[in-house]
């Protein structure tokens, strides 16, 4: 099954509430009186808050084992008891029934009764069975051949704050809140068992942290259902560790999409789990210079959409695990797909099968823009290693074509330039002062008339003056005036056909543009109507131009294309 086919046929189950739906759902709880939560503070102290107009219960009341008669508790928690004890409703008595022959305590009757408290009761049970049969095939099916075919799988469990237990997604169907933390070092850790997840595994939180005391936090924010990942993602050292294996699998890769959602919030722990920035009030200086360190560290994500930038993240960070490092850069790379996870799966085989599963922009830029061949169990890229040990390239071009219709790992496309002999000269030798390098590509037409033409390099591997096989994706540089270029791979196609690279480097393509017909039709360009896409295509030779850049277009790769120096082509496999 293809992703998008598992979308629409899982789409009502997966698609969460709108906010219109929300809001008057919390309407309805405007009628209710205040709740008072407590919880222990890092110093031993007790904290206490009012909860106003939401259905919330204390810790002791979910923890408490309800017995039959004990159930007229739920009207005293909606402040509507004819709800229960008055109701002749006997989906009302029907739905406890069963809360009680689960064991349930009544923290979990409560979050699995709540989602339908003002719809009609009497199928509620059999809706719940329904949608637990269903979302088992929702995670059946995104499976397939280890590879997780769509990226809106929602999360396997949420914290529901107003009954504060965990709970599965399909009894809720609503977005959580995502808290993202950071772990402190195991000695200021402790593995403590809770009813809030059903003690199905310890839960490693900070040493002075209550999970009563983030509670408390999240609700003053206004959130219903949140994603912590001590308490609804398996943990290790539960019972169930065969479990956790499975459902790490797809739970792991997945984790990024409750993080990517815009429906909700994410809450940052930046010094650990439930600890603020700073407690000394002389500290505020720190405060102030960590705010701007954090917001600085924002800007820099939200501008991480290239695949270099991204992975210069990516070196920064720490991990338990080193294959989680490669299993997190999955949403970011905008994958078609995700592999499954394997904790013990190494970093390289990890990269490699998501590299296969990104798309053609990240594959892209992977293959034109790193300098060096492959060192890994491919050569068109990088390896895991020389990802997370060796200097980046950031100062790149944007790839045009090549990137919306190409996979390097199958078919590259018909956007892709090549020429097919190519004398490269003047890049053999790095820069004393590590400066950009200046070179030349010497090539010939159809009538065997030579050509020479500058070309860069914004790196220090040497390439060799020699003979050699280009291929080659048009670029264009963000700036005011938006510079075009070609990025041109260089290297040699093997016997086998398969193409091995030896590095890149760039031609500057940027021209004046008269705007006569005659140095239209010179350069491949006919009339000017454009698409919806906001650029337009002549059919020979299919070079871009930007909406109201029209006498600005990458002339020099027009001309080498209408001379026969380059052809477009596909390289159906690279080394």
């Amino acid at each position: 099954m293809e992703g998008a086919k598992w979308y629409l046929r899982y789409h009502d189950d997966i698609t969460f509430k709108s906010d219109s739906r929300m809001w008057l759902d919390h309407y309805k709880y405007k009628d209710l009186t205040e709740v008072t939560l407590s919880a222990s503070t890092g110093t031993g102290q007790m904290t206490s808050i009012p909860v106003l107009k939401k259905p919330v219960v204390p810790s002791a009341l979910a923890d408490t084992l309800r017995r039959p008669r004990h159930f007229g508790t739920f009207g005293e928690v909606q402040h509507h008891p004819r709800h229960i004890i008055h109701s002749p409703h006997r989906g009302v008595y029907s739905a406890l029934e069963d809360s009680i022959l689960k064991n349930y305590d009544f923290g979990t009757a409560y979050a699995r009764l709540r989602p339908f408290w003002y719809d009609d009761l009497t199928t509620v049970v059999d809706e719940l069975s329904n949608r637990e049969v269903r979302y088992r095939k929702i995670l059946q099916d995104v499976l397939a051949e280890d590879r997780i075919i769509s990226t809106s799988v929602p999360p396997r469990r949420v914290w529901d704050l107003y009954s504060n237990r965990v709970v599965p997604y399909w009894v809720t169907r609503q977005w959580p809140w995502g808290i993202s933390h950071s772990w402190v070092d195991k000695e200021h850790r402790k593995d403590m068992l809770t009813p809030i997840n059903g003690r199905e595994w310890p839960v490693p939180i900070p040493k002075d942290i209550s999970l009563d005391l983030i509670r408390i936090e999240m609700l003053n924010l206004g959130a219903e259902y949140t994603w912590l990942d001590v308490l609804c993602l398996r943990q290790e050292g539960g019972p169930r560790e065969d479990l956790r294996e499975k459902e790490w699998k797809v739970d792991v890769p997945t984790i990024g999409g409750v993080y990517n959602n815009r429906l909700t919030g994410v809450v940052f722990y930046l010094s650990g789990l439930g600890r603020p920035l700073n407690s000394k009030a002389d500290d505020l200086e720190s405060d102030k210079e960590l705010k701007a360190k954090f917001e600085s560290l924002l800007w820099s994500l939200k501008n991480t959409g290239r695949t270099y930038a991204v992975l210069s993240q990516m070196q920064r960070r720490v991990s338990t695990k080193s294959v989680d490092k490669v299993v997190g850069l999955a949403y970011l790379l905008r994958s078609d797909f995700m592999p499954a996870y394997y904790e013990k799966q190494s970093e390289e085989d990890a990269w490699t099968a998501l590299v296969a599963a990104t798309g053609g922009w990240s594959q892209a830029e992977l293959l034109f823009l790193y300098p060096k061949p492959g060192d890994g169990n491919k050569i068109w890229r990088p390896s895991w290693k020389q990802v997370m040990t060796e200097e980046l390239p950031i100062r790149n071009p944007l790839l045009y074509r090549w990137a919306y219709e190409t996979n390097v790992g199958s078919y590259p496309g018909e956007h892709a330039y090549i020429i097919e002999s190519a004398f490269v000269r003047g890049l053999s030798r790095a820069d004393s002062r590590g400066r950009d390098r200046q070179g030349e590509v010497v090539v010939e037409d159809d009538t065997g008339t030579e050509s020479t033409f500058e070309i860069f390099a914004r790196h220090q591997y040497p390439i060799p003056d020699g003979l050699y096989m280009l291929l080659g994706t048009i670029g264009i540089f963000e700036a005011a005036e938006e510079l075009y270029c070609v990025c041109w791979v260089v290297g040699w196609r093997l016997p086998d056909q398969r193409y091995k690279k030896l590095s890149v480097f760039e031609m500057s393509d940027f021209e004046k543009m008269d705007d006569s017909k005659e140095m239209r039709d010179s350069c491949g360009f006919g009339p000017k109507p454009q698409t919806k896409f906001g650029y337009r295509r002549q059919q020979h030779c299919r070079v871009p131009v930007r909406r109201g850049f029209y006498n600005r277009a990458p002339v020099k790769l027009s001309r080498m294309v209408s001379r026969g120096i380059a052809k477009e082509a596909s390289v159906t496999f690279l080394a």
